[in-house]
């Protein structure tokens, strides 16, 4: 069988959410690098690329044995959660199961405007992305930190409980890349339940091979990193995934 093809960039949220669920199973699969908004040979605006994904975004994987394609991050890990039996991280019990779903759901215009309101208007300059929008991202976020601090993380290890899920997954690769020692643009000083279990993530395995993209970029909240400091992240991240991907291989 042949590994699973993983469409997408390091530096994506999305993207790492999955590549770290991977090599949290350790299950080999093979990085294609895609870049996002780009017309080019490898960009996820390319016809070729469309053909597999119409809406044009990472990550996408593929399954060259079968030909099954399959976009967006939390279906991903899912079809994948379901395919590999793997209950741990996404329970058969019913409701257990909605816990998680819920998260997931939830998610998309709550915790996801990390990246609309914080990271993305360092990053992506080109992008334009106006005051008023990124200040309506940040008051969300903020919003949905309270809802996390208050209930989701106030009496539970996890998010939906005392075991590691998708939703964890999901949820750290936004939230976890505005601390310091990463981007450092967001003071959770207000948010202690938040922080503990931040650290705690910071221990699940693959953690660290998964977040070297930010790592090498580090500190961005005083000025915007260049365009050939994300360059060389992606590619230093890539590497450091390949050299695990090796370990995975029989």
């Amino acid at each position: 069988m042949q590994p699973l093809l993983l469409y997408g960039v390091p530096f994506s949220q999305p993207v790492r959410a999955v590549m770290w669920l991977m090599l949290y199973k350790r299950t080999p699969f093979e990085m294609v690098l895609i870049n996002p908004g780009s017309k080019g040979e490898t960009g996820s605006r390319n016809p070729a690329y469309l053909a597999k994904n119409p809406g044009g975004t990472i990550p996408t994987i593929e399954e060259p044995d079968t030909g099954f394609v399959l976009s967006e991050a939390h279906t991903i890990m899912c079809y994948l959660s379901n395919t590999h039996g793997w209950e741990d991280v996404y329970p058969t019990d019913y409701r257990l199961r909605a816990r998680v779903d819920w998260y997931l759901h939830y998610h998309h215009r709550n915790v996801r405007d990390a990246s609309v309101g914080l990271v993305a208007p360092k990053i992506r300059k080109d992008l334009n992305i106006p005051d008023v929008i990124q200040q309506a991202a940040h008051a969300t976020l903020t919003k949905a930190l309270h809802a996390l601090e208050s209930s989701w993380l106030a009496e539970s290890r996890y998010l939906t409980g005392e075991q590691l899920t998708l939703a964890d997954f999901a949820a750290y690769v936004e939230i976890g890349q505005l601390q310091p020692g990463f981007t450092n643009v967001y003071d959770f000083a207000p948010f202690p339940n938040v922080r503990r279990w931040l650290d705690e993530m910071k221990r699940v395995d693959g953690h660290d091979d998964v977040h070297v993209v930010l790592a090498e970029l580090g500190d961005i909240s005083g000025e915007p990193p260049t365009m050939e400091a994300i360059r060389s992240a992606n590619k230093n991240a890539l590497r450091v995934l390949k050299a695990k991907l090796r370990e995975l291989t029989p």
